[in-house]
């Protein structure tokens, strides 16, 4: 998240590959906007994740406020052994700190097609997974909650 005239922004990406949701009317598929996430390496704590993959997969580096929460969920694999996997991912509300939006390394653009600033106001409305959405949500209330943020 930064603060700017308008309001807050928060960081968003597309994904790469998988580049259209569900179509939610027969004429116009939706792109998909996603917040940043990925995978805990050995021997990193979820924190150290949350920075890590804000940096890697939008190109802006970020301090944490607080964590706004856990989703927990269940999918199969597509691929492979097919095994049902049981899947939670740590959310965190980051403030902006440096570097530049989409500045990212040519192996990410495997996982991301681009990284842009949105409005933090209506974002709710324009990421593609609920839980995302819960997110912003919460990060919404906590930046209500804590005015002193903004300076």
């Amino acid at each position: 998240m930064r603060p700017t005239p308008m309001g807050w922004e928060l960081a968003a990406i597309e994904p790469a590959g998988n580049q259209q949701a569900e179509v939610t009317d027969k004429k116009r598929p939706k792109t998909v906007l996603a917040l940043p996430k990925g995978l805990v390496d050995p021997g990193e704590k979820a924190e150290e994740t949350a920075v890590r993959e804000v940096r890697e997969e939008t190109g802006i580096t970020g301090a944490i406020l607080t964590k706004l929460l856990d989703i927990k969920y269940v999918y199969v694999r597509t691929w492979g052994d097919k095994q049902r996997v049981f899947k939670i991912v740590s959310f965190y509300l980051l403030r902006y700190e440096s570097g530049e939006i989409d500045d990212v390394t040519p192996e990410m653009r495997v996982e991301v097609k681009r990284a842009i600033w949105i409005p933090l106001e209506g974002a709710e409305h324009k990421l593609t997974y609920r839980g995302e959405r819960d997110a912003i949500r919460q990060a919404q209330e906590y930046l209500r909650a804590h005015p002193e943020e903004a300076r």
